[in-house]
């Protein structure tokens, strides 16, 4: 069973029905106890860092999403695979679950729109089990203001072109994922994301 974080940040609802039309058992929980026994955990997120921190904090999870981490699959979806990372720039300073060494910042100008919004390829910078199966040109859906920094580029996995290189998915080597983009709306490609994560 997949337990999708409920925690009051967002798109969690579009998660769970990309999860139950792939005929993945999951459960939608803010319950420590249904999280530890969980197989995996996708941690969603649509809105702001602090903020989302906060709530997860005033839940009790951080200490829990710490502890399960290093012992089964969990997947950061957009804000959430932000939230992987040391630490968020978004507004204020504020610390992350500190997975994967790096910090998450404003998506530099460089004369393009601000959120980056739409479909661009994925480009392969280390091999991770998110990426198998997607065929030769896997296109993806994003929306998102703020991007993630590898401290180390082994922890990049795939990235698209927007100005410049934008981090699309990271993982920390072992059990933690994340994907910038929203793979439940992003077609067959991130369905088979999703069927990759749920194989892992």
């Amino acid at each position: 069973m997949i337990a999708i974080i409920d925690y009051g940040a967002g798109n969690i609802f579009s998660v769970k029905h990309a999860l139950d039309y792939l005929g993945l058992a999951n459960q939608l929980t803010d319950d420590k106890t249904i999280i530890e026994q969980a197989d995996k955990i996708i941690l969603p997120g649509v809105g702001a860092f602090p903020s989302a921190m906060k709530m997860l904090e005033q839940k009790g999870l951080v200490s829990v999403l710490k502890t399960q981490a290093k012992q089964k699959p969990l997947l950061g979806i957009c804000l959430g695979m932000q939230m992987l990372f040391s630490k968020g720039y978004e507004f204020e300073a504020c610390d992350g679950l500190d997975f994967i060494s790096g910090v998450v910042d404003k998506i530099p100008a460089r004369n393009l729109i601000i959120p980056h919004m739409g479909w661009n390829k994925l480009e392969i910078e280390n091999s991770c089990q998110l990426l198998e199966n997607l065929g030769d040109s896997p296109y993806v859906y994003f929306v998102h203001s703020y991007q993630a920094n590898c401290e180390n580029n082994k922890n990049l996995s795939a990235w698209v072109e927007y100005g410049g290189k934008v981090p699309a998915i990271v993982s920390d080597g072992k059990f933690v994922f994340g994907t910038q983009f929203h793979p439940e709306k992003s077609g067959e490609v991130g369905l088979q994301i999703l069927r990759n994560f749920a194989n892992i």
